[in-house]
């Protein structure tokens, strides 16, 4: 039989020199650059209004920073921009597609949390590790796999990133150091662990960020990993994606500790609330956990505190919210922000944003007309992949 696995296309970018305003970088844009070779708010634009205490339609108005006092160049601004908008077009056209009946089973979109992939890609380096849960499809879009291999896996298509065989919850890409899209409530969190331990036993210098959901919290091996991680100081970010429902319910009505990055404090575990609406903010408490990871100071606990635009998967009628509050966070929509910052600093043109905005969307369209195109596995493929070793006996008559 034919080779059905594709290899996903990486989307490299080019390593910039200088920050925006001609100056050398500043230390932490350094770092942000160098990621950038893996492809890779609060009001748009005004997030030091907000914290000044101004209304949000004050804050709106309020003059931006100048591009010297930024503490990132441009090239890092509109890798975000354009990562951002690749993983909100993709989920766009995903929930389309599900309502057409093209792609079936679960599907979890990530619609409002694409800030907290970004800026942790862009504070880690190439060969970190990244777990997660089952609402997965925007992390190895920022890691670099093509968008058609990830379309492909949605439509079960032999030449998805795993095969046809994982679908919207089961996404890999080992190339691109992406190990699943798992679908049991916090069974990736031990894994994650376990994932450091690999790196730091092999001495790799290399650490893992393992995400999670508000509602794995509450899982025991969550417990045992975080104690087992601080034992042995493994090499691990903990993050949870804290988007205020665990399916649809309230963190309120499910937890007596309602600011869950204090769990990790019971471990002595470092651990700190973000806000995961600015990639910012992201980027900076990433940064300081890998640092301290490769270290050898042991693992992180963050709480990004975001939010999902859209039901906890498509079947989800989300009634359990207001319309209001869903107006209230669409405000401080993490692409606007970064939208406002590039434009308020002349970063780019309202033209140039929108030929990036058309070229991603001919790129969905493209990884769509790749996964329609594509075949089906065929069913010897249901008996591979099943065991390490390609000839191991007893799996079938």
């Amino acid at each position: 039989m034919a080779e059905t696995k594709v290899k996903a296309a990486s989307r490299t970018a080019g390593k910039p020199q200088t920050a925006a305003n001609g100056q050398a970088p500043s230390p932490a844009a350094k770092t942000a650059i160098a990621t950038l070779k893996q492809p890779e708010p609060m009001l748009p634009g005004a997030p030091s209004a907000q914290d000044k205490g101004l209304t949000t339609k004050a804050a709106s108005k309020a003059k931006a920073k100048p591009a010297s006092a930024l503490k990132y160049p441009k090239e890092i601004y509109l890798r975000w921009y354009e990562q951002m908008q690749l993983m909100r077009k993709f989920e766009d056209k995903a929930g389309q597609l599900y309502g057409q009946q093209k792609i079936k089973g679960f599907c979890h979109l990530y619609i409002g949390q694409e800030a907290c992939v970004a800026g942790a890609v862009s504070a880690l380096q190439v060969g970190d590790k990244y777990i997660t849960a089952y609402r997965d499809h925007a992390h190895p879009l920022a890691l670099g796999t093509s968008p058609g291999a990830v379309m492909a896996e949605l439509f079960a298509k032999a030449t998805g990133c795993s095969k046809g065989k994982g679908g919207s919850m089961h996404m890999f890409d080992r190339e691109h150091n992406f190990v699943g899209g798992h679908g049991i409530v916090g069974g990736q969190v031990p894994m994650g662990a376990g994932l450091a331990f690999a790196e730091k036993y092999n001495k790799t210098g290399k650490l893992c960020i393992c995400y999670m959901g508000d509602g794995a919290v509450r899982q025991g091996a969550l417990h045992e990993a975080f104690n087992m991680a601080m034992l042995w100081k493994l090499p691990v970010i903990f993050v949870i994606e804290n988007n205020g429902y665990a399916m649809g319910t309230s963190v309120a009505r499910t937890s007596n500790v309602t600011e869950l990055y204090k769990l990790g404090l019971s471990y002595d575990m470092p651990s700190e609330s973000v806000n995961g609406m600015r990639v910012e903010d992201v980027h900076e408490a990433v940064a300081r956990a890998a640092e301290r990871a490769r270290a050898a100071d042991g693992p992180t606990l963050l709480e990004f505190r975001t939010y999902r635009y859209k039901g906890h998967s498509m079947s989800d009628p989300a009634k359990y919210r207001t319309k209001e509050e869903l107006e209230e966070k669409r405000h401080q929509d993490t692409i606007e922000a970064v939208r406002h910052t590039i434009l308020s600093n002349n970063m780019a043109t309202e033209e140039g944003l929108a030929a990036i905005d058309e070229r991603i969307k001919n790129e969905v369209q493209a990884a769509v007309d790749f996964a329609e195109n594509s075949p089906y596995p065929t069913p010897d493929e249901l008996y591979k992949d099943v065991y390490v070793q390609n000839d191991y006996p007893y799996i079938h008559d």
